[in-house]
């Protein structure tokens, strides 16, 4: 494989097969995020791009999965997208599901008919960093869109026949926005109700924004008592008709796996629990990006 840089995938794609179509992120301003600094954003040439997709037909043939790096692959233009993903169902018979990462720039770059073409190429899941439903974070984080635009490109992902999984950043707002941002992402997740929410933990990457923004004082982290109870009124917040809310990802001090609505309440309840102490929070030093 042509792989270019630091490959990034989402933790339920760890064993996909990975292949890099884009190079980095073409928004790349967030101020929390430093994984494609280093790479100016590109769409790699066809000839590669298909080169390594016969690679994956010699070696990757107990893969039945494929995730298409990097940072938002869907903002590649149609007529260029769709030969890839005819590409992968010829040479790739047994892959029965393609995944990438979807931002609102992207996902507003295609009409309704293009997304039901490329759900019907094969391409079942799209993950979609939301981040936080407070409009104020989300200008001041850079984001690149306010929650009513997050909303609408996640319905229109749905609405195209593709599952939509959407991450959020606990801490994000600091502790003195702290609720406001669980409540606001809250009511967010619930407009584009998801198949899948995902809720990480911040941890500052130097090099970044935020990350100065902390070293200088203007931006305070959570307490791990304080960002477990931003996930709890998160939770509390969020009504979905059947979606999976997981907070176990590395970074997160007590790992969770609840179906919305079903486990809401004894989600809670076990929140509420390790606030009170009863139950242990991970240590600072296993939490990981």
């Amino acid at each position: 494989m042509h792989y270019e840089g630091m490959i990034i995938r989402p933790p339920s794609e760890a064993d996909s097969i990975l292949l890099q179509v884009t190079l980095g992120c073409s928004h790349n301003k967030c101020t929390f995020c430093g994984t494609f600094r280093e790479k100016r954003f590109n769409i790699k040439k066809d000839d590669v791009i298909f080169e390594d997709i016969e690679f994956a037909r010699t070696h990757c043939r107990r893969q039945n999965r494929l995730f298409i790096c990097d940072g938002d692959a869907l903002i590649v233009p149609q007529r260029r997208l769709v030969p890839i993903l005819e590409r992968i169902k010829e040479r790739l018979p047994w892959v029965e599901r393609v995944g990438l990462y979807a931002n609102t720039k992207g996902i507003g770059m295609k009409t309704d008919e293009e997304l039901e073409e490329l759900a019907s190429l094969g391409v079942k899941i799209a993950y979609m960093g939301l981040e936080s439903g407070d409009d104020q974070v989300l200008k001041e984080i850079r984001k690149g869109a306010d929650s009513a635009k997050m909303i609408k490109m996640g319905r229109r992902i749905k609405k195209a026949g593709i599952k939509l999984s959407v991450t959020v950043l606990l801490g994000l707002a600091g502790p003195d926005r702290s609720m406001i941002h669980a409540r606001e992402t809250g009511r967010v997740l619930s407009d584009m109700d998801p198949d899948f929410v995902g809720a990480l933990s911040l941890m500052l990457v130097p090099g970044t924004e935020l990350h100065e923004q902390h070293r200088n004082g203007e931006f305070k982290l959570l307490e791990p008592t304080q960002m477990l109870a931003e996930l709890g009124e998160m939770i509390a917040n969020t009504h979905l008709t059947q979606g999976l809310f997981h907070a176990n990802h590395a970074s997160n001090y007590l790992p969770i796996r609840a179906r919305l609505p079903r486990d809401k309440e004894k989600t809670l309840e076990l929140i509420s629990e390790a606030l009170q102490g009863k139950i242990e929070l991970k240590p600072e030093f296993m939490r990981a990006l």
